[in-house]
């Protein structure tokens, strides 16, 4: 039996947590999804309470075996015990309150465990007084947020950086394959097949660079602002060295907030992360549509690529093999996409001191990191890894396309090479099979005004490194 403000309640003999999340079990059966389900917030809540517990032991204001106590549970729970107990779901009013009493009752109960004292014993550590002090749910619960997101990042950034090797891996494995590059889905002038890859591989290296940029808004945390930035049941020194803490356990350069007012509404470091995860979103969905149209047929498109065949595509057709892989990052994107409009929105929505909807933030970016991480993992083992080019069909496509025109303006002018242009399309005809019946160029001319691959100006030296 335990007890709060609404009155006694009874909490499971077996449960670590107390009567605040016995309450939040009850209040808030929304989704079915309990903040356990992403470990790295757990962890990352974990983290903060154990740098506050170091930073009020500091400044004079907690006694060293509570901290031991916090030190202990802790540990263990980001050596991944105790997990279960972390059951608040995600959809819950409150501004995350629920979610930092699941935490501090956890905790407490795991320390008081490992004091040799017996759960709910709270006179030997308390939830409110030792796991909460010098603290509101308003600066731990962002906290939290800003550091599971920084905890997550660099896996994300690993699995980016291994498809981007893959990709540029293709490139080179294809450097000097020439093909028809297209605008508009209609023929433009020669590249290579390797210039294609590489691009791929070079634009994803900007969303990189873009990832480790926004982490940095996520440096700044208001530890010590309590309820609304004014720093109310601080010691003086706690927000400084509880940043310090911070940046210690996280290996990250995190510091406390100038303006701690500010600091508690304000959202932009959740603004930027969660656009930066859109923008890869955005430009993964458009590789993994460029890889579609480029297998489509395999005998009625365009055929250039054979992307690997996992399953059969088709409960009807025989033989059908569908682009399951680059069909699943469109899925993902999408949802990255319409997870980045819910950002947006709970971060316009904060009124005065508070922003109340950060659960609805942080759900929708550890959703978006881990489907990221988990999508573009399968996209390269499972996809781009395994590609090969169809050089037939290339070389097909390069002897009859319209598009090499364009290398005789400056020979021939604009004028003469439209009309050529014009014929080619009227007759069905290849434009070099005109150029050969009109003898425009010799054969000599023609390999060296016309071949594709001096057309795509090639710089094999910017590329095998």
């Amino acid at each position: 039996m335990e007890h709060d403000l609404l009155g006694d309640k009874q909490v499971p003999a077996d449960a670590y947590y107390g009567v605040q999340t016995a309450r939040a079990l009850e209040n808030f059966k929304i989704s079915g999804v309990p903040m356990n389900r992403y470990p790295e917030f757990v962890e990352a809540y974990a983290i903060v309470k154990l740098a506050a517990a170091r930073a009020n032991k500091q400044v004079g204001a907690m006694k060293a075996d509570r901290l031991s106590g916090i030190e202990k549970a802790v540990e263990a729970v980001r050596a991944g015990k105790y997990h279960d107990q972390f059951l608040v779901d995600w959809y819950q009013g409150g501004a995350g309150t629920s979610a930092n009493m699941n935490v501090n009752e956890v905790l407490a109960n795991i320390g008081l465990e490992m004091m040799g004292h017996k759960k709910g014993e709270y006179k030997y550590l308390e939830p409110h007084d030792d796991l909460n002090m010098s603290q509101s749910t308003n600066d731990s619960y962002p906290t939290a947020i800003k550091v599971s997101i920084l905890l997550r990042n660099g896996a994300l950034i690993k699995e980016l950086e291994n498809l981007v090797a893959a990709f540029r891996a293709k490139g080179n494995q294809y450097l000097e394959i020439p093909k028809m590059g297209r605008t508009e889905l209609q023929d433009a002038v020669p590249m290579t097949v390797g210039q294609e890859f590489h691009a791929f591989g070079a634009a994803l290296e900007g969303e990189i660079q873009l990832l480790k940029e926004s982490e940095k808004a996520l440096y700044t945390v208001n530890m010590g602002a309590t309820a609304i930035g004014s720093e109310i049941n601080v010691p003086k020194g706690y927000p400084k060295a509880c940043a310090s803490e911070l940046a210690k356990l996280t290996k990250k350069p995190i510091v406390a907030a100038h303006d701690m007012f500010a600091a508690t509404w304000d959202q932009q470091g959740f603004i930027v992360y969660s656009s930066a995860l859109k923008s890869l979103a955005i430009k993964l969905s458009k590789i993994a549509s460029d890889l579609i149209l480029l297998a489509s047929g395999p005998r009625a498109g365009l055929n250039e690529i054979n992307l690997p065949a996992l399953q059969p595509g088709s409960s009807i057709m025989p033989g059908k093999v569908n682009p399951v892989i680059p069909e699943l990052m469109n899925v993902i994107a999408f949802r990255v996409i319409g997870n980045d409009a819910g950002v947006a929105v709970a971060a316009h929505s904060g009124q005065l001191q508070l922003n109340a909807y950060e659960p609805l933030e942080v759900l929708s970016i550890l959703e978006s990191m881990n489907i990221l991480t988990n999508g573009i993992s399968t996209l390269n083992t499972k996809c781009v890894s395994g590609i090969t080019v169809n050089e037939k069909v290339l070389a097909r496509y390069i002897e009859t396309t319209v598009g090499i025109v364009t290398a005789l303006n400056p020979v021939i002018g604009y004028e003469k090479s439209t009309e050529l242009a014009n014929e080619a399309y009227r007759t069905g005809k290849g434009l070099l099979e005109i150029i050969r019946e009109k003898k425009i160029l010799t054969e000599a001319q023609i390999k060296d005004l016309l071949d594709p691959v001096k057309l795509s100006n090639l710089d094999k030296k910017k590329y095998k490194k």
